[in-house]
């Protein structure tokens, strides 16, 4: 049996590493809370791209913020899962340990 070489694996674990960087970049998601009252939109590397904010939510500065905050968490969330999604689908066919992804 032929040892597979260091080098190659190496080489591959690298484009691998930037395929999925380039992919997570790719990632676009909005998040609402206040039933629509502020919307955050959010890229792949968790920066917020967009803030809606609906005119009639804008009287109570302390509940603005909570619903700002409450988007912004939601909206990280969708980023996290889906940044996993598309990472379980590059690496699935590696034969990795359930779990270490």
């Amino acid at each position: 049996m032929k040892m597979p070489n260091m080098q190659n694996m190496m080489q591959q674990a690298q484009q691998m590493q930037k395929r999925m960087q380039e992919e997570i970049a790719l990632i676009r998601v909005e998040a609402s809370a206040g039933g629509g009252a502020v919307t955050i939109g959010m890229d792949g590397q968790k920066n917020v791209l967009s803030v809606k904010i609906d005119p009639d939510a804008a009287g109570d500065a302390e509940i603005l913020a909570d619903l700002v905050k409450a988007a912004c968490n939601e909206a990280v969330k969708k980023v996290e899962a889906e940044t996993k999604s598309k990472m379980s689908g590059m690496l699935g066919g590696m034969g990795l340990p359930p779990g270490l992804i």
